[in-house]
């Protein structure tokens, strides 16, 4: 069967209206980028999808890559033939018994080249008997088909497709800004991340890592669960936090009760002063109401107060089922369930506030002098560039 091109649906981006170029340009960007290790593929993009040229390439593995990349809806194998009936009709015959597995078929004709002679319905009807003739035990259906053929007839080309193939949908990674993700390591963190890119968040990933209570292999685990992650939203920088003096500062002398409100409200301080740096909007985090302490409605305004910076929590309203079911969907729980301890599983109090009040949190933190902690963890901040991963293949290590 020689199909020579993979069509590509936009879905959301179809509604963009003005703005749909840029979405376009973004999406056009992310394939080629996906794509880099296949040279002999072309892209063209148009105003409602996007073709990929295979020229001889084998297309399951273009396939496959092309379903992590946000902002497609659907895709499909396609015959490109010139707008001649006669040419149609051979392509839509072969790409009939390319189904083996079927018996029943329909077709549906779009004419957006109003020049063709044949308008949409009758040309079905030549079509679907050209097929009836030259196969044997297939029958219409146009309700219940085996397959339904597609045939697209544009100015420049038709093409003729026969499956439909879901893609990841959401927005084009890129086209949405830039938020930092606070990365723990755990199972939520890499989920968020996962969903902001869903609607076309770029990301950037700060990790606080405080030896010797964390290891190595605790940092190893956020740049494994962070290079996963590129194979969804091209490459990531992973900001790595200096956290173990203020850390044992903030349990030295912050009472228990409040030391992790403090300690959460200390990590938002260095973000937001990253994301300044880094040119970022948002902040964003795996918090889901109610999960934890520090995730009550009381803790999460306390904690808040310390920023300006919008905090972007994409799980607020998940149980941890439907999380775990997203991690796993998505190939991150084997790594975030690996056992090595992150920052906020240090130093945790025994009864942690869970409706901490502002004004004792200030008093506490008042009484402690940390500006020149957060300065000194800014000028000893590692930063490390994750490229994306290609395929399934360049992560299949990390299991």
């Amino acid at each position: 069967m020689l199909y020579d091109h993979i069509l590509i649906r936009y879905g959301e981006l179809s509604l963009k209206g003005k703005n749909r170029k840029k979405f376009i340009y973004q999406l056009h960007e992310n394939v080629r980028t996906k794509l880099n290790h296949f040279p002999a593929v072309k892209i063209h993009n148009a105003r409602d999808r996007m073709t990929i040229m295979l020229n001889g390439q084998e297309p399951t593995p273009i396939i496959e890559a092309c379903q992590s990349i946000f902002g497609i809806q659907s895709l499909s194998l396609a015959i490109k033939v010139e707008n001649d009936q006669e040419k149609i009709k051979a392509a839509a015959l072969e790409a009939l018994k390319d189904n083996q597995a079927s018996s029943t078929f329909k077709i549906t004709t779009r004419r957006a080249d109003k020049s063709f002679p044949i308008g949409s319905q009758e040309f079905n009807h030549v079509v679907g008997s050209h097929l009836l003739r030259n196969t044997d035990n297939y029958k219409v259906d146009v309700h219940h088909p085996d397959v339904e053929l597609h045939i697209d007839i544009r100015t420049q080309a038709t093409y003729i497709t026969s499956k439909k193939i879901k893609g990841a949908g959401g927005l084009p990674v890129g086209s949405a800004g830039k938020t930092l993700l606070l990365l723990s390591g755990g199972i939520d963190s890499p989920v968020a991340g996962y969903l902001m890119m869903r609607r076309g968040v770029k990301l950037e990933a700060v990790h606080f890592h405080s030896p010797p209570y964390t290891s190595e292999a605790a940092k190893q685990k956020v740049l494994d669960l962070t290079k996963h992650l590129t194979y969804y939203g091209n490459q990531i920088k992973v900001h790595i936090v200096p956290f173990t003096a203020l850390q044992q500062k903030i349990h030295r002398e912050i009472p228990h009760g409040y030391s992790m409100t403090v300690m959460r409200r200390m990590m938002l301080k260095i973000s937001e002063k990253i994301a300044e740096k880094e040119n970022i909007l948002s902040l964003t985090t795996g918090e889901s109401l109610g999960q934890v302490a520090s995730q009550t409605m009381q803790s999460m305004h306390t904690i808040n107060e310390t920023t300006a910076y919008p905090i972007l929590r994409p799980l607020v309203s998940m149980d941890k089922e439907a999380i775990i079911r997203i991690s796993k969907d998505i190939h991150t729980y084997d790594i975030s369930i690996r056992p090595h301890e992150d920052c906020c599983t240090v130093f945790v109090p025994k009864a942690p506030k869970t409706k901490p009040k502002l004004d004792k949190v200030k008093y506490f933190e008042g009484l402690m002098d940390m500006g020149d902690d957060i300065e000194q963890i800014m000028r000893n901040l590692e930063t490390i560039t994750l490229t994306q991963a290609s395929n399934n293949n360049d992560f299949d290590a990390l299991f």
